[in-house]
């Protein structure tokens, strides 16, 4: 598939050197775009997941992994997600939940986690990563593309539709991160209102009991913001998007209640539920003409 020609254009703001290295790690091609301030590495043949987002000025590692250490394998379209590396951040697209939608069976988070994504050659030698990857199931295509600004990580989505019929679809950003003592969830008020009360959301650690797990959303949000911050170390993740592209923030975390595992997520969405089916009934997702396609943004900041 031919994508249009991008401008590359230097931005003068930013003084400090982006570079991208190819790695091999367990039989996978392992892309780091890193600089001074943050490393971020991809695998683009496992769904383009991001496996590590790293605070090169602390060392943290953002990014949730199973205990053992990081496994890397392929699934096949259609595996229960809970089946996957379970590494780091993937892209649900374009349902959540399975459902069948239109005839077509979509699978458990999408389509596009285990699917290979491309690499954009012309993007790596100016010092972005520009991924794309063709649905099998549905009439889209899907590229992202991840710059580095300093200290934040720049995400730009654009989704086409090659079919003669609009079409409704859900995304959500879906990265699984690793807490630790002294994390707290920062909240605008007016979207910690649209959380109905409740309180897990003010001590992650400590309000979700041990084998539990949660999922809220806040919606419709007016601010795009939302910060994970540790209160020892001063060190946070900030996620910052334009609201009128997502309304949502979904909110996840897992004690052990979910596989056994303990990790969290921010999630940017476009709806409050997580089937596609549900959605379209509700009219609460994104819509892309026929032959017609969509753009957003969201960018990350780490500090300390």
């Amino acid at each position: 598939m031919l994508w249009p020609p991008i401008s590359w254009e230097r931005d003068e703001m930013n003084t400090i050197s982006n570079s991208i290295e190819v790695r091999h790690e367990q039989g996978f091609d392992l892309y780091a775009l890193g600089n001074q301030e943050v490393e971020v590495v991809i695998v683009p043949e496992l769904g383009a997941k991001i496996i590590s987002l790293k605070n090169l000025r602390t060392g943290r590692e953002w990014m949730w992994h199973p205990p053992g250490g990081l496994k890397l394998f392929r699934n096949r379209p259609g595996d229960d997600f809970a089946d996957s590396p379970l590494v780091g951040m993937d892209e649900c697209f374009p349902t959540i939940a399975p459902c069948v939608w239109q005839g077509r069976q979509l699978p458990d988070h999408g389509e596009v986690w285990s699917i290979p994504w491309q690499v954009d050659d012309a993007a790596k030698e100016h010092g972005i990563l520009k991924t794309f990857a063709v649905l099998k199931t549905s009439p889209f295509a899907l590229e992202r593309t991840i710059e580095l600004r300093e200290h934040e990580i720049h995400l730009g989505y654009r989704l086409r539709n090659h079919g003669s019929s609009n079409e409704h679809f859900l995304w959500a950003m879906h990265p699984l991160l690793r807490l630790h003592p002294g994390d707290q969830l920062e909240l605008p008020p007016s979207t910690r209102s649209l959380l109905n009360g409740d309180t897990w959301v003010d001590d992650l650690a400590a309000a979700t009991p041990e084998g539990d797990c949660a999922k809220i959303f806040a919606t419709p949000v007016t601010e795009g913001c939302a910060t994970l911050r540790n209160v020892n170390t001063g060190e946070r993740l900030d996620f910052e998007w334009t609201p009128a592209e997502n309304n949502t923030l979904g909110v996840w975390l897992t004690r052990g209640g979910w596989h056994g595992h303990e990790h969290f997520a921010l999630e940017p969405t476009n709806s409050a539920a997580d089937t596609l089916t549900l959605a379209a009934a509700r009219q609460c997702c994104g819509t892309v003409a026929a032959l017609d396609s969509v753009t957003w943004q969201i960018c990350l900041r780490v500090g300390a």
